[in-house]
This record gives C-alpha cells, sequence and structure tokens, in this order.
C-alpha cells in the first residue's frame, strides 16, 4: 500500500517577521482556505496558531496576542518588556 501526500494541507507562508525574540507567520492552507497565524516566544518558548477569518488575517498578524486572548488560548499573563520601536 502506498501513502499519499496531500499537499494542500500544507501551509504557505504568506508573510513572517520577527522582533524581540517572537517570530509572527501569516499561513494559508488551499486545501479549505484556511488561514492562520502561527506565534513563538523564543524567550518563554510559548506558542500558538490559531485560524483566523480571510478578512481578519492582516489584523491577526499585526496584534496575534491580542486575538490569542480573546480566543482563550494565552494560560497565563507573562510581563514582558516594552518594546519601542
Amino acid at each position: 500500500m502506498q501513502n499519499t501526500f496531500d499537499i494542500t494541507n500544507v501551509p504557505l507562508e504568506i508573510d513572517r517577521r520577527e522582533g524581540d525574540g517572537i517570530s509572527v507567520s501569516l499561513l494559508w492552507r488551499k486545501a479549505g482556505n484556511v488561514v492562520s497565524v502561527a506565534v513563538r516566544d523564543e524567550r518563554t518558548f510559548e506558542e500558538f496558531e490559531l485560524v483566523v477569518a480571510p478578512d481578519r488575517a492582516l489584523d491577526a498578524f499585526r496584534h496575534p496576542f491580542a486575538y490569542a486572548a480573546r480566543e482563550g488560548l494565552l494560560q497565563e499573563t507573562t510581563t514582558r518588556e516594552p518594546v519601542y520601536a
């Protein structure tokens, strides 16, 4: 029996940004037209991915922690140093 791999479920990285130890990726999966935002904090090793409506993708990409808090994905409040841009 041969296993087949469905490439439509592999996420395509549309955009990525990094700063202050946090990387944020905007992802799209062809199967189901699913858009998500994946976040990894290298300092705390916290990571999460949240599915967002396509029309909210850019906002979620810019403010992933606000979306994660609204979805209940953040377990505890993490004290962070301010970031000045």
